[in-house]
């Protein structure tokens, strides 16, 4: 079972991620609107005007000049292009940068391995929706018929503990804890052990969210990963990183210092509902690589999406 196939259906998934990037949409389009006006052509103070509202849009500076670059490579190799037209070929141009970059990875599978349960390590700062997230992916999951252990190695904040504990509760999973302060790979390493044993599908662990100290953290997300692949060889076998889209540029610079202290191989974009900011999608998949499985476009269950890079274009600019 494909992880897409979680979900309730197609057409209320499009709705959601229609009402989830409006703001993002209205912020983007209506200042397109303006600086068409009047214009014939796309001319250098069109692109000036547009370079303008992607990096305002979050899209990030290094992207947009690279969105620029191949708006003017193709307006110079076909001559004459109408204003018009400006709004389908921006479309073109990032459906194309996504598609190039190296997020293609093969649909998540939470099949176990043999008999050991499928493991995900999740991380991401305080605040971002980390847990939210974990406790959405793990109801999704349960719903489906999947047995799920939640481990709770964020022990630095009694209040993370708690939180995952209502959700473990919430989504029909069982959560391993431990008191506030313990050591995170010994939550980890319970977890793997009794999640095994009672024959779970699915392992989800929370980790702690300091950056304060990089080294530090690199340390314990090593320790956390080495404890576990000795209970379950090759595990985690996915590192989730969640980032807040709402915080616009400081997604991008907490993307650089995870993927630093440790090897992120998925990213999920939350909270996209509540900001214009929604460009931060393009600029994080264009700078990191990384293959983008979710986004979070409200606040059910539901509203965490398998990210679709043709649905998310589409959407964007379907006006």
């Amino acid at each position: 079972m494909g992880f897409f196939d979680l979900f309730k259906n197609k057409k209320q998934s499009q709705e959601d991620l229609e009402a989830g990037l409006k703001k993002t949409k209205d912020g983007v389009f209506s200042k397109l609107t303006r600086a068409l006006v009047g214009k014939s052509k796309i001319d250098a103070e069109l692109l000036d005007e547009l370079e303008e509202i992607l990096i305002t849009s979050d899209v990030g500076v290094d992207t947009t000049i690279k969105i620029i670059d191949r708006i003017e490579q193709r307006v110079a190799k076909e001559k004459y292009m109408n204003a018009s037209e400006l709004n389908d070929i921006l479309r073109d141009e990032i459906a194309a940068l996504l598609y190039e970059n190296n997020t293609d990875k093969e649909e998540l599978n939470f099949e176990k391995r043999d008999a050991d349960p499928y493991v995900m390590m999740v991380v991401g700062v305080n605040g971002v929706g980390k847990t939210t997230t974990i406790g959405k992916i793990a109801a999704q999951l349960t719903r489906n018929g999947k047995k799920v252990f939640l481990g709770a190695a964020d022990t630095f904040r009694a209040a993370a503990i708690e939180q995952l504990a209502v959700w473990a509760e919430r989504a029909g999973a069982k959560i391993v804890k431990q008191e506030m302060g313990a050591d995170p790979a010994s939550v980890a390493f319970d977890t793997l052990t009794s999640a095994k044993a009672a024959g779970a599908d699915v392992v989800i662990i929370d980790t702690a969210g300091r950056l304060h100290n990089k080294v530090n953290l690199m340390n314990e997300l090593t320790k956390i990963r080495n404890v576990m692949a000795k209970v379950v060889p090759n595990a985690p076998h996915e590192v989730l990183l969640v980032l807040d889209g709402s915080t616009g540029q400081n997604a991008f610079e907490q993307a650089r210092q995870f993927t630093a202290a440790t090897q992120v191989t998925s990213l999920a974009i939350t909270k996209l509902d509540g900001t214009a900011k929604g460009g931060v999608v393009i600029g994080i998949s264009d700078q990191f690589k990384i293959p983008i499985r979710y986004i979070g476009v409200g606040e059910g269950i539901d509203h965490l999406q398998v990210f679709d890079k043709k649905d998310f274009v589409d959407t964007l600019f379907r006006h």
